[in-house]
């Protein structure tokens, strides 16, 4: 198992595919990665050489700082939700409420954000 940005990417699949268990890694940036290493993105992973698993591994780090991933994106997007929190704007109450941050309806829906329904019970 090929171990790319501290993610065991899976090896029975297409190195295009695999890449994507990577956090912050798409299709047109795994595409991209395969293009620069001169690699087969129809490769199975479990075929690729020692060298090849390098120099994708290189191709990340190098372009980090436009396309960063792994622990690097998932800090940058805390510190933006924190941000959003600390200013008290619209958005970080949102987040701080566990509640649809994009103005999706809350009426019906929303059960992922907001948890599962919790019963009111009528007193007499």
């Amino acid at each position: 198992m090929a171990r790319i940005a501290g993610i065991d990417v899976p090896k029975e699949k297409c190195v295009r595919y695999s890449l994507q268990y990577i956090y912050g890694v798409g299709d047109p940036y795994a595409c991209e990665i395969c293009a620069g290493c001169k690699i087969d993105p129809t490769k199975r992973t479990k075929d690729l050489t020692d060298d090849e698993v390098n120099k994708i591994r290189k191709y990340i780090e190098v372009h980090g700082a436009e396309h960063p991933v792994e622990g690097d994106l998932k800090r940058e997007v805390s510190l933006n939700i924190k941000r959003l929190n600390e200013i008290g704007c619209y958005r970080g109450i949102r987040h701080r409420k566990g509640l649809p941050v994009r103005g999706q309806s809350t009426k019906q829906n929303a059960r992922t954000r907001k948890g599962p329904k919790k019963m009111v019970t009528r007193s007499k």
